[in-house]
């Protein structure tokens, strides 16, 4: 027990004992998380927002999280074949029909023949929905372009670099094996 009184806590929150400084930032994916930081704390945070914004969004529409990407991507493509969606979500092409089955009944969506070939069907966002849709979203999107139009050159160069790197990072992480 006296032991750990003489102890403190370092910049990573592990505890030290008295005149140690904490180590220096490991590379190594298995040493752990790395210590907290102004820039990853508020990358968490943004990450943490857009999450309890999706679920406003999708509360306020009335949906799920998996109809509300479904939402997205049709807004995105103006027109995709159930098989088209089931792919980009992921999921089976029964779990897709369920999906479709609820935003059309909640008026998100409607099906309509395909242009060219008659055997399959397309299903496209409501324009309502879309508007609905786009009213939620406007306060963040003009928010962050409005933050975005104050940078000067020089910081936004620097922003852009930053956050490229950053996806670069996202992106080599899915397509290695865990």
């Amino acid at each position: 027990m006296e032991e750990r009184r003489n102890l403190a806590a370092g910049a990573s929150g592990v505890l030290l004992p008295p005149g140690a400084h904490a180590p220096a930032a490991r590379p190594d994916p298995d040493a752990g998380p790395p210590g907290p930081d102004a820039i990853g704390a508020s990358l968490h945070q943004i990450l943490q927002l857009s999450r309890a914004f999706e679920r406003q969004v999708g509360q306020a529409l009335e949906v799920n999280a998996t109809d509300l990407a479904a939402m997205e991507y049709l807004i995105q493509e103006e027109a995709l074949t159930p098989g088209e969606l089931s792919r980009r979500l992921n999921i089976s092409t029964a779990a897709t029909t369920l999906v479709i089955d609820r935003l059309v009944a909640l008026g998100h969506a409607q099906r309509h023949p395909h242009a060219s070939d008659r055997r399959k069907t397309v299903v496209v966002p409501a324009q309502e929905s879309v508007t609905r849709a786009f009213q939620q979203l406007h306060p963040v999107i003009g928010g962050v372009a409005a933050v975005a139009q104050e940078l000067s050159d020089d910081d936004r160069e620097v922003i852009e670099a930053f956050l490229s790197r950053v996806i670069g990072v996202y992106r080599s992480s899915l397509d290695s094996p865990a």
